[in-house]
């Protein structure tokens, strides 16, 4: 089980509410598609992810960042459970996708770099420290399944 002091749970809710679901989903999706190209096996079914233009314009990459995003969304409501509120998508990662776990570090490494991106100066040290932890604990969650 995870603490967190009030300041981290404020400095994460806080950023959450400003977070656009559709909009930012799709940026950090994007930017995992294309600066890790070898996740990009995992979404064959989305069609044409060959270059930046084409994941960046493609409807299937814009709405799974948006489910993603709603996952995430998910665990910051349940900051005391994030384990049990991620457990089935877990399963689901490790047995029917088969999803390395690594690549949970590297979405949660993009989200930060979006959300920094986002809220500029006002993406303080101590807001990045919370999120750092939080995704921490969303890659502890997310690859529960694989152990």
């Amino acid at each position: 089980m995870v603490h967190w002091t009030a300041e981290e749970k404020a400095a994460i809710t806080s950023v959450w509410q400003k977070v656009n679901l559709e909009q930012d989903g799709h940026e950090a999706l994007t930017r995992l598609l294309v600066v890790y190209p070898w996740t990009q096996r995992y979404f064959s079914s989305f069609g044409n992810l060959t270059n930046v233009t084409a994941v960046a314009g493609n409807a299937k990459v814009r709405a799974h960042g948006k489910k993603v995003l709603s996952a995430v969304g998910d665990a910051i409501t349940h900051l005391d459970n994030v384990k049990g509120t991620l457990h089935d998508l877990s399963e689901i990662h490790a047995f029917k996708l088969h999803v390395d776990p690594e690549n949970f570090k590297r979405l949660g490494e993009v989200l930060v770099i979006v959300l920094a991106s986002k809220l500029g100066s006002a993406f303080t040290p101590q807001i990045q420290g919370a999120w750092e932890k939080f995704v921490a604990v969303l890659v502890d969650a997310l690859s529960q399944g694989y152990n």
